[in-house]
């Protein structure tokens, strides 16, 4: 009888173990099941906000493009009435040349209309010293194209930087920089407007 009953209590005792084993396993397995849920929902938003960038850059490119279109001629123009800006003229074929290279990457493509803005700003306040220039009708029809385009990107630019600020911040912030550290996901530059360009006069055409 007494047999019967230590059979029965390890019986018992080991249905238990049993019973506690598969739930601490249910429970790892629930805990891990949520860690890759969480992670790859991290990944995905990196995604997202990687990919929203470069939508917005690509409604930025086609605009910089068109503006590249009219710097050859605008140069021309320029260097026409005036002999002293030569190296603005330059530095600014040189920064064209620089944007419109196949295997620039974003970021370069950033930096380098930055740079080439901030001598466009520079050049047309210069423009100001030119009145015959200021009143030929080929200058003329050029600065009224690069002003449309300037406003059309105004607002992409604005779409961009918002984008950019929401990658960056995602790519800093735990727990999402975890992520984008291991692939090598880093901060991406905002598209600025020096303060030369901010200043610009526009002319009224």
């Amino acid at each position: 009888m007494m047999y019967r009953k230590i059979v029965y209590i390890r019986s018992k005792l080991y249905t238990f173990a049993i019973h506690q084993k598969n739930k601490i396993m249910y429970i790892a397995l629930g805990i891990i099941a949520l860690f890759v849920i969480i992670v790859i929902f991290m990944n995905n938003s990196l995604i997202v906000r990687k990919n929203a960038v470069n939508n917005a850059f690509s409604s930025i490119d086609v605009m910089l493009q068109k503006r590249y279109d009219l710097i050859p001629n605008l140069v021309q123009t320029v260097k026409a009435y005036s002999k002293y800006e030569q190296e603005t003229l330059t530095k600014i074929t040189e920064l064209r040349t620089t944007a419109m290279s196949p295997s620039a990457t974003m970021d370069e493509k950033i930096k380098t209309e930055n740079e080439l803005q901030k001598s466009m700003g520079k050049l047309m306040v210069a423009v100001e010293n030119y009145p015959d220039l200021k009143a030929n009708q080929n200058y003329l029809q050029l600065q009224g194209s690069w002003n449309e385009l300037e406003e059309q990107l105004s607002a992409s630019r604005r779409a961009f930087n918002a984008a950019i600020n929401d990658y960056n911040n995602a790519v800093e912030t735990f727990p999402t920089n975890l992520i984008a550290n291991m692939k090598h996901y880093q901060t991406k530059a905002f598209f600025e407007v020096p303060e030369e360009k901010k200043q610009m006069p526009i002319m009224n055409l």
